[in-house]
């Protein structure tokens, strides 16, 4: 586990309390590290995430609903076993959004995965990806309706040899 702090230990400012905030902020923390974190529960989706929730980040294809998240958490761990993701900076609430950096990434030692959208992996490449990132999370009624995140894709796709930068 890293000595990086997890969500679980983020400190929050409340700027402007909502009540989809307040109802769900306490879990918010759990999202992370259960969804996100060292290890994966995804018991987690079907208690906070909105049935129709949006995930999507640059390297991906955007996922809608609990079963396409799922499937899509199980398909990245299966290709990155030791996948792990960890706060990297206070989480910061404002109205129905949720905001927090993040770093981490993981050794590509399983099946071939091609979920990126600039390519895909061979199985077992052996490649490490460590990368940064922002989450917005948008909550409605104490669920997650959306998880948008932006990372720097471009540095986890040179790692993984799938682009190269110009000479």
């Amino acid at each position: 586990m890293s000595a990086t702090p997890s969500y679980l230990a983020y400190n929050v400012r409340i700027e402007s309390v909502c009540a989809a905030v307040t109802i769900a902020f306490s879990g918010l923390g759990r999202w992370f590290t259960k969804f996100w974190g060292e290890t994966c529960d995804l018991g987690i989706v079907d208690e906070l995430a909105a049935p129709d929730m949006l995930l999507q980040y640059s390297l991906h294809v955007p996922r809608r609903g609990r079963q396409e998240i799922k499937a899509f958490m199980t398909d990245f761990r299966k290709a990155f076993p030791d996948l792990n993701f960890w706060g990297a900076a206070d989480l910061i609430a404002e109205g129905d959004y949720v905001v927090g950096r993040w770093e981490g990434g993981g050794t590509h030692t399983g099946p071939a995965f091609g979920d990126f959208l600039a390519g895909s992996l061979p199985a077992n490449t052996g490649r490490k990806m460590r990368f940064t990132g922002t989450t917005v999370l948008k909550l409605k009624d104490g669920k997650i309706t959306e998880e948008i995140g932006l990372d720097d894709g471009v540095t986890a796709l040179q790692q993984l040899g799938l682009i190269k930068l110009a000479a």
